[in-house]
C-alpha cells in the first residue's frame, strides 16, 4: 500500500482538535492552517462549532464526506472509536498521536495490535501511535505539533523519538538546512523504517535520508530497503540502544566477540548506510552529503592560516584511514609564485596568519585543478587581521563544484560572520578540524560503497546431502554441540581441507590410526563437555612414534578424567600434523534479526586481547571477503612486511565465502568457529586445524544439550 496519501492528502481531519493553545489538538490544527495546507481541513470536536475560523464537526460522520488523512489526538480510551469512524469515512491513512500503547506494557501492546489489525483489514496505513506526526514541506503539510515549519530542502528525516524530531528541526534551522520531509514513527504499529526507506528512496524531493532508530523491526527487510535507497542517495542513521533478543551464553569466539550491537554495524556496512555514532555526527554527515559532491578518492588537501590546526587536521586524516594528498609538482610551483615566501606549499598549505581572501582563493583554485586532490578542507582561525566574512564569500565564489570542500572556521564571536556566510552559500562548516575530517570520511566511505563492483556471490560445488544427514541426526538426538570430528566432517563436505584422521577409543586403536596416516600426528580429546581442550591437557602435537601415541593417549585420558570428572569422552582424535603457517580464525554467529554474521581475525593475542576482528553479513562476495581482511589492524601480517612472507589472502577469502554458503544453506547452524585456520603462502591450501559448531534445537525441543 502506497504512502502517497500520507504525504500528499487532499483533505485532513484532526480528531480531537482543541480551542486551547498549548494543547496538542490545537497546535496540530494551528500548524495546518498557519503553514498553508492547501487542501480541506476538518476539525472534529463535539463541544465547539468553529475552530480557527473553520467549521468544527462533532464527528466524522457529521462531516459526511470522505477524508484522505486523519490525525487522532483523543485520549487513549477513545482511539479505537476514532479509528473506526475514520475507516467509515474511507480514510486511507491515519496518524495516531496519542500515547498509551505498546510502550506501557502487555495491555497496551494488545491494544496496539488490535488497532493495527483493524487497519490492515481495511488497507489503511497507520503512522504511530505515540508520535509527533509528520511534515512535508513540498505540500505545505505540517500535520505535527512541532513548533515551526522548516524551509524546503533536500534532507528527509525519520525518527523513532518525537523529542529528537523537534531537536533535529531546531538544529536544521540553526545550520540553514532545508528539509523535504520529517516523520515521527513512534511505536511503528504499521509504518516502520523499512516503509520509509522504500518511499524516501524513490522520493524526488529527498536528496539525503537521515534517521534515528532505537530498534529495527525486521532485519532482512531493512537491509534490502536500505541498500536500494542508498544506491540512489545517502542514508545516514544514528542507532541507539542494542537488542538483547537471542542472547545466550555463546560457545564460540565468534559468538562472544559479536556483541549485541555488531549486527547493526554489519547490516549498515552491507547496505551502504552511513552510521553516525553521535547526534552531532548525524547532522555533520548530512550537511556534507547534502551540500557537496562525492569525492573520487580519499586524498585530502588541507588549507590553513595556522600551523597547529593544520597539523591537527593532517593527524585526523591519517587516523581516519585517508591520505594527506601530495600536491602535483606543477601545483606547488604555481602556488609558490602566488603566496608569500614564508607560506608552506606542502600539505597542509599554510597561507599564514595574515592571509587575506585572495590567498585562500589561490590555494583553492590550485587544489581544484590538481588531479592528485580528491577533497579539500579549509581552516580559518581568527587573527587580528582576519576578515572572516569576506574570506567565506571569496571561498564560496571560488568553488567550481568539481570536488567536495568543507570548512572549519575555528573560534566563536570573531568567526561568526564568516560562518553565517558559509551557511548561506551552502558550504559545510565545522567547529573543529576533526569534525570536518569525520564528515569527509563519511563521504569517502559512501562514495566507495557506491562505486563497489556488482554483488556476485560465488556458489561452490559441495556435498550438501552429507551435511543434511549429520545435522538431522544430531538435532534428533539433541546433541547440538558439534566438536572437532563432526565439525570437520561438515566443513570437508563444503570444500575445506581437513587432515586425514580418525577417532580412537583406545590406545591400541590410536596407534593403528597413526601407523596408517603417518607420523607425526596430533592427538585431541573429543568431548562435548571439554570446549578449551588445550587448557585442560587435551591436546598433544607432533607425536612421532607408536610408543609416544600410546603413552599420550593414556596421559590425556588421565588428565581429562581428573580435571573434568563428569565429562562424557567420545575418544581421542588422531590426525596428521598440519603444515606450519599463519593461524587465523574464521567463524559465524547467527543474529536473530540479520542472520549469519561472518567473522575474521588473526589468532592468539590479536583475537584474545586486542579483539582485532571484523564482521560481515552473509551471503558475502569475494570482494567483501577481502575487505573484511583489509579492515583489521593486523592486515600487514597477512601481506608480509619486513622480510616476512605474506600468506594467500584469496584462500582466506574463499574460506569466508564457503562458510557464508554453508550457514546460508543451513540456518540450523547457530555458531561456527574454525580456530585455528592455518594459512600458508600463495598457492597453498589452508587447513582446518580445529572446529566446532552449535546447532539449533528442533522446534519445541528447548535449549541446546551437551
Amino acid at each position: 500500500m502506497s504512502l502517497d496519501v500520507l504525504f500528499h492528502p487532499q483533505s485532513v481531519a484532526v480528531i480531537g482538535a482543541s480551542r486551547t493553545p498549548g494543547k496538542v489538538g490545537h497546535d496540530i490544527l494551528a500548524n495546518l492552517v498557519r503553514d498553508g495546507f492547501p487542501g480541506l481541513i476538518v476539525p472534529v470536536n463535539p463541544t465547539v462549532d468553529t475552530l480557527l475560523d473553520l467549521p468544527c464537526y462533532p464527528s466524522l460522520a457529521a462531516w459526511g464526506k470522505e477524508i484522505d488523512l486523519t490525525v487522532i489526538v483523543v485520549p487513549q480510551a477513545l482511539v479505537m472509536e476514532a479509528i473506526e469512524d475514520s475507516i467509515k469515512a474511507k480514510t486511507r491513512a491515519i496518524i495516531v498521536i496519542t500515547a498509551g500503547f505498546r510502550e506501557t506494557g502487555p495491555e497496551g501492546q494488545a491494544r496496539e495490535k488490535k488497532m493495527a489489525d483493524l487497519c490492515l483489514r481495511h488497507s489503511v496505513r497507520i503512522l504511530g501511535p505515540n508520535c509527533l506526526g509528520l511534515i512535508n514541506t513540498e505540500a505545505n503539510l505540517n500535520a505535527s505539533f512541532a513548533g515551526s515549519m522548516p524551509k524546503p530542502g533536500g534532507i528527509s528525516i525519520f525518527s523513532q523519538s518525537g523529542a529528537l524530531c523537534t531537536a533535529m528541526l531546531d538544529l536544521a534551522a540553526g545550520r540553514h538546512l532545508g528539509l523535504a520531509k520529517l516523520i515521527s514513527i513512534g511505536n511503528k504499529a504499521d509504518i516502520s523504517e523499512v516503509d520509509l526507506l522504500s518511499y524516501l528512496g524513490q522520493d524526488e524531493q529527498t536528496k539525503v535520508i537521515v534517521g534515528y532508530l532505537e530498534d529495527i523491526a525486521t532485519g532482512s527487510n531493512f537491509v534490502k530497503a536500505a541498500e536500494e535507497a542508498a544506491t540512489r542517495k545517502p542514508v545516514i542513521i544514528l542507532k541507539s540502544g542494542t537488542t538483547t533478543a537471542g542472547l545466550k551464553a555463546a560457545a564460540s569466539h565468534t559468538g562472544v566477540l559479536a556483541g549485541v550491537d555488531t549486527a547493526y554495524g554489519a547490516a549498515f556496512k552491507r547496505s551502504g548506510v552511513v552510521r553516525a555514532d553521535t547526534f552531532d555526527a548525524l547532522f555533520d554527515y548530512a550537511t556534507a552529503l547534502a551540500m557537496q559532491p562525492l569525492p573520487k578518492g580519499n586524498r585530502i588537501l588541507i588549507i590553513t592560516n595556522a600551523g597547529g590546526p593544520g597539523t591537527m587536521a593532517a593527524d585526523a586524516v591519517e587516523k581516519a584511514g585517508m591520505e594527506v594528498a601530495e600536491l602535483d609538482r606543477n601545483t606547488a610551483t604555481a602556488l609558490r609564485a602566488q603566496l608569500p615566501m614564508a607560506a608552506s606549499v606542502g600539505n597542509p598549505i599554510d597561507v599564514l596568519g595574515d592571509a587575506d581572501p585572495a590567498r585562500y582563493v589561490s590555494a583553492i583554485e590550485a587544489a581544484q585543478a590538481d588531479p592528485a586532490v580528491d577533497a579539500i578542507l579549509v581552516i580559518l582561525t581568527p587573527q587580528a587581521m582576519t576578515r572572516s566574512a569576506e574570506t567565506a564569500i571569496a571561498i564560496a565564489r571560488a568553488l567550481d563544484g568539481s570536488k567536495p570542500v568543507v570548512a572549519s572556521f575555528m573560534g566563536g564571536k570573531d568567526v561568526m560572520p564568516g560562518r553565517k556566510e558559509l551557511a548561506a552559500a551552502g558550504l559545510p562548516d565545522y567547529e573543529s578540524p576533526e569534525r570536518a575530517v569525520s564528515a569527509l570520511k563519511a563521504m569517502v566511505e559512501y562514495a566507495a560503497w557506491k562505486a563497489r563492483p556488482p554483488r556476485l556471490v560465488t556458489r561452490f560445488r559441495v556435498n550438501r546431502r552429507r551435511v543434511e544427514r549429520i545435522i538431522s541426526r544430531r538435532q534428533r538426538t539433541g546433541m547440538l554441540q558439534l566438536g572437532e570430528v563432526k565439525g570437520k566432517d561438515i566443513l570437508g563436505a563444503y570444500g575445506f581441507r581437513v587432515m586425514d584422521g580418525a577417532l580412537a577409543g583406545s590406545a591400541d586403536e590410536a596407534v593403528e590410526i597413526a601407523e596408517r596416516i603417518g607420523y607425526p600426528v596430533a592427538m585431541k580429546i573429543v568431548s562435548p563437555n571439554v570446549i578449551h581442550k588445550s587448557d585442560l591437557g587435551g591436546v598433544m602435537l607432533n607425536v612421532a612414534s607408536a610408543d609416544g601415541v600410546h603413552d599420550s593417549f593414556d596421559l590425556m585420558m588421565l588428565k581429562i578424567r581428573k580435571r573434568v570428572p563428569n565429562a562424557f569422552i567420545e575418544g581421542i582424535y588422531v590426525e596428521q600434523m598440519a603444515t606450519k603457517g599463519l593461524e587465523v580464525i574464521i567463524g559465524m554467529s547467527r543474529d536473530p534479526q540479520f542472520g549469519p554474521m561472518l567473522m575474521f581475525g588473526l589468532g592468539g593475542i590479536f583475537v584474545e586481547v586486542m579483539k582485532d576482528v571484523t564482521f560481515h553479513l552473509a551471503p558475502i562476495t569475494e570482494s567483501e571477503a577481502v575487505q573484511m581482511l583489509l579492515a583489521t589492524r593486523s592486515y600487514a601480517m597477512l601481506e608480509g612486511r619486513r622480510g616476512q612472507r605474506g600468506v594467500d589472502i584469496t584462500a582466506i577469502a574463499s574460506g569466508l565465502q564457503r562458510i557464508s554458503q554453508l550457514t546460508t544453506d543451513f540456518p540450523q547452524i547457530l555458531e561456527l568457529d574454525i580456530n585455528p585456520f592455518i594459512v600458508g603462502e600463495f598457492g597453498s591450501e589452508p587447513v582446518v586445524a580445529d572446529a566446532r559448531m552449535t546447532l539449533a534445537p528442533l522446534p519445541g525441543e528447548g535449549d541446546v544439550k551437551e
